[in-house]
């Protein structure tokens, strides 16, 4: 399908300046919470105190004659939807437990669970309100980790349920997962070294800057509107009319400017509650989350314990791995621990394997993806134990890597064999970097390098591409932008359509405006949306040409379309231009409208690797990063100031996630945390620059080439930073974050 990939392209690769670079730069952009209307409410929530408890009562009669509350309403006021996984969008959704998190019934799972949800002519009345609502609680032991959840006589979260390895008594194992292929007992005799290592990390949060937010609007013809910061408006919807039992098509999204999701930004939280709202009222209702609310009751991901076992020989090659893993879904089923499976050892050949994965219920919040959901906590425990063998086997760990590394060919332990893929190219990149070639000298400073893999999406994608009639275009599509897209949007038309991209407008349109376009997630953006705008552009050449041959009375197969001209193949009329041909719509036919709609596949891997320089100060812990640099396959780097920008976000939130960022929850299951200013981001003041080096192999299932980049970044750089501390003072760290007071322990221990 890569018909394009080795082209010589005018616009793509090129660095045009953003399109909504001015009203983001002057605030004009409309952000979720920017949006307001007249006679328009405000919305809070009441939430759960416990981490675990049943609802006795919930009384609401204060709250309702408090002037200026116009409604509340509870959890048995949401119809009670199927307790099976339909498919919503690209991945399958349990109905009742979406419901459920939405507003709790009959038990609450998590400090912060909503409970009400109030509706008022101000924010303060509102929160005053939650005051006096009555509810009755009686608190049941919470379970914080996997190993309390897994414990034979632990508390059950979900009663009801039963999986095939327990089907006749309530487990907090909502699933398994099982990868193995080979002889894993042979394997493992084969092997000079074995290491074998338990790892845990934490649960940890997107930190997106805006918070979440939904406005709705419902129309007394039974029509309405919701307004919201959305990385998925069509799945949005299709959720919310079942939510709020409406039908789908009765209801219109409208994805607003994002400020950061990271994966975060999928699910729905308040929108149902604004829309039932509104529709109880008769009046547009807002709600905005507090900082605390989104780290309290939002999707961060999962903590998860960990046990690699891997052997090699003496010569390097590695024999057999066993990767045992259970991670944290939340209080409700649903954790990355299948796509971490799928990733755990997907960058190596290794002939004999055994993975099991198990997704655990406990008493936080039900997680939600975060940047290659699931792959960074594995690749952490993988390329640690990896590094130690390197060691071991005497060999630098790069070649180490390379020696195993897959290519085009290399079996999958989840799937069929790969097809081209530049694993051993970014290897390759990273090895060259002048970082890595440079000498790293002084007391108590490492350099430790680590690999990651990510598998990006396919999936619907619609997109439609207008020529105007002064020869300008513009791109409609239902992507919402939260990484570029608009930019590579407008450059793919453009360099199908010969036009400069400032001549091309990109548009994210709302879910009425659009045919059906998958989430923004899954690195799959750029590649299938992408490819429908590739489609959609030479669908308005045809076009063009059709409009041409009318012109000068010839067949459309007799019109060449080269670099924006449309020529003439035998009668020598001059070349046309497609701002002279559009002058001319209105007697060849009318508007030109270029339209697609694709079903990507997905599933190719892209892959990146993170080499990190630290200085360790033993008294006191504090690892400081010196210099890092990340390598990245991104097929074609449409944009590549956009594509270098993912790189080094990805990597600066995999920083923050190896040394400083957790969930700290007290014995009760209180988040003890839930601000900024205790949840600790890496700030400009703990990085350096991060260097970035753009590997391009041409993706095979894209017409351009183009991998998925906005993930795969964040894999390694845990890992990367726990080899380089290992260097730096010779101990190895396998806990996430590697804070000051794990770093001294370690040091102490040792």
């Amino acid at each position: 399908m890569a018909e394009e990939a080795g082209h010589e392209f005018k616009v793509i690769g090129t660095r045009p300046v953003r399109h909504d670079g001015v009203d983001k730069v002057t605030g004009r952009a409309k952000y979720g919470a920017d949006y307001a209307f007249p006679d328009m409410l405000h919305g809070k929530i009441l939430r759960s105190p416990h981490a675990h408890a049943l609802i006795k009562s919930i009384k609401v009669d204060k709250a309702l004659a408090l002037a200026g509350v116009k409604a509340v309403i509870t959890g048995e006021e949401l119809p009670e939807l199927p307790d099976k996984a339909e498919p919503i969008g690209e991945v399958p959704t349990n109905l009742r437990h979406t419901a459920l998190n939405v507003l709790a019934r009959g038990k609450v799972l998590y400090n912060g669970h909503p409970v009400a949800a109030v509706a008022a002519t101000s924010p303060h009345i509102a929160e005053e309100a939650l005051n006096l609502i009555e509810v009755e609680y009686e608190v049941l032991p919470p379970v914080l980790n996997v190993h309390q959840a897994m414990a034979p006589n632990a508390p059950i979260l979900h009663p009801e349920r039963r999986t095939r390895e327990s089907p006749d008594k309530p487990t907090n194992i909502a699933s398994h997962v099982q990868f193995k292929g080979g002889d894993l007992e042979a394997g493992f005799k084969q092997a000079d070294f074995v290491i074998e290592r338990q790892f845990e990390t934490k649960m940890v949060h997107q930190g997106y800057i805006e918070p979440h937010n939904a406005l709705a609007i419902y129309n007394p013809d039974g029509h309405a509107t919701v307004y919201t910061s959305t990385q998925s408006p069509f799945e949005a919807r299709q959720l919310i009319a079942l939510i709020a039992a409406m039908p789908e098509g009765d209801l219109k999204v409208v994805p607003a400017e994002i400020g950061g999701g990271f994966g975060g930004k999928l699910m729905i939280y308040m929108e149902p509650l604004a829309l039932l709202l509104s529709k109880k009222t008769g009046h547009p209702v807002k709600f905005v989350m507090s900082r605390s609310e989104v780290l309290r009751a939002t999707g961060p991901t999962s903590g998860s314990t960990i046990k690699v076992k891997i052997g090699a020989g003496k010569d390097g090659k590695l024999t057999a791995a066993e990767v045992w893993m259970a991670y944290e879904a939340g209080a409700f089923p649903g954790s990355p621990v299948g796509a971490g499976a799928m990733t755990a050892i997907s960058c190596y050949e290794v002939p004999n394997f055994l993975i099991d994965g198990y997704d655990v219920v406990v008493n936080k919040p039900r997680t939600a993806a975060y940047r290659a959901p699931g792959a960074t906590n594995v690749a952490f425990a993988v390329e640690t134990v990896l590094d130690e063998l390197a060691e071991r086997c005497g060999l630098d760990p790069i070649d180490f890597r390379i020696r195993n590394g897959v290519k085009q060919g290399s079996a999958r332990a989840f799937g069929p064999p790969y097809k081209k893929i530049g694993f051993i190219e970014t290897c390759q990149a990273l090895k060259n970097s002048d970082h890595y070639k440079s000498k790293l000298e002084g007391r108590n400073r490492g350099r430790g390098v680590a690999f990651g893999v990510w598998f990006h999406a396919g999936g619907q994608s619609s997109a439609v591409v207008n020529v105007h009639n002064d020869g300008t275009a513009s791109v409609v599509t239902g992507s919402v932008d939260i990484g570029g897209s608009r930019a590579s949007m407008a450059m793919i038309a453009a360099e199908v359509l010969g036009l400069d991209p400032a001549s091309v407008r990109p548009m994210v349109a709302d879910t009425d405006s659009i045919g059906y376009t998958a989430m923004t997630g899954g690195s799959r953006t750029t590649h299938s949306t992408g490819a429908a705008v590739y489609e959609a552009a030479h669908d308005a050449v045809r076009q063009l040409k059709e409009r041409a041959a009318r012109l000068w009375q010839i067949k459309p197969e007799d019109v060449d379309f080269t670099g924006g001209k449309l020529v003439s193949k035998n009668n020598g009329v001059p070349p046309m231009t497609i701002k002279e041909l559009a002058a001319k719509f209105g007697r060849t036919g009318g508007p030109v409208s270029g339209r697609a709609g694709v079903s990507a596949r997905g599933g190719v891997g892209t892959f990146a690797g993170c080499c990190v320089d630290v200085e360790v100060d033993p008294e006191t812990g504090k690892v400081q990063i010196l210099r890092a640099t990340v390598a990245q396959d991104a097929g074609k780097a449409i944009h590549p100031s956009y594509v270098e920008g993912q790189m080094q976000g990805g990597t600066a939130q995999g920083i923050g996630w190896a040394l400083n960022e957790e969930y700290v929850y007290d014995e009760k299951g209180n988040l003890r945390n839930a601000g900024f200013l205790d949840y600790r981001m890496p700030t400009c003041l703990d990085l350096p620059l991060i260097e970035t080096v753009i590997v391009e192999v041409p993706g095979p299932d894209n017409p351009l080439g183009i991998r998925g980049v906005g993930e795969v970044s964040i894999v390694p750089p845990p890992a990367a930073v726990a080899n380089a501390v290992y260097r730096a003072v010779g101990v190895r760290i396998n806990e996430l974050p590697m804070s000051p007071p794990q770093i001294v322990k370690a040091l102490r221990k040792n």
